[in-house]
């Protein structure tokens, strides 16, 4: 058994499989995911886990680049850009109309799904490298 770090065998194998640019979404218990993309589904009940747990997880392991939101966030629920400021700060943030961000999930290795319930609780994570 694995003694630290993430312990959900499918978040854990997609991470490693992570190359540089490829794109990790994390999104709330609403955003759809598309067709061919895989689905690691973390939610229990309403809010757990939540976006910041899971995202506070999530980077102790992934090395992250830059980051994407839909532009929404900016006027809808500032708090999600200040806590993703707090989790990865100096990473620059990329803003996008929402219908846009739903389009480039598409091109992601995976979706992980929270228990998040605040509107537009998404972030792309696009992946960096180590040296």
């Amino acid at each position: 058994m694995k003694r630290i770090g993430l312990l959900n065998r499918p978040l854990s194998a997609a991470i490693a499989g992570l190359g540089h640019t490829d794109m990790l979404v994390v999104a709330d218990a609403g955003l759809p995911v598309p067709k061919g993309v895989q689905r690691i589904d973390l939610a229990l009940v309403p809010g757990v886990p939540s976006i910041r747990q899971t995202l506070d997880a999530i980077r102790q392991e992934m090395e992250v680049e830059r980051l994407i939101i839909a532009r929404e966030v900016l006027e809808r629920t500032p708090h999600i850009l200040e806590m993703l400021a707090e989790l990865f700060p100096g990473r620059p943030v990329e803003s996008i109309p929402h219908e846009e961000f739903k389009r480039r999930t598409c091109q992601a290795a995976a979706v992980v799904r929270t228990g998040e319930c605040t509107p537009y609780a998404n972030v792309i994570l696009v992946s960096g490298v180590t040296f």
